[in-house]
């Protein structure tokens, strides 16, 4: 059973796209395909990374809509 399915389908391609970017970022030499080469935390930092840049989006979108 996948366990990684996004919830919103369409959003898959802007999401790799996102992936390559803050892999580009932060050093880690992300390839398109097979990754085997890399460790789990060159890995790790490319998620957690994302996490992060997606909950300051949020918050500064959140904060721009509470300001009047």
């Amino acid at each position: 059973m996948a366990r990684n399915r996004a919830v919103v389908p369409e959003a898959k391609a802007a999401l790799d796209a996102f992936k390559y970017e803050v892999a580009n970022e932060i050093g880690v030499p992300l390839t398109n395909g097979y990754n085997g080469n890399l460790t789990s935390a060159q890995n790790g930092s490319v998620g957690g990374y994302m996490v992060k840049k997606m909950i300051e989006a949020q918050e500064r979108a959140m904060a721009s809509k509470s300001s009047f």
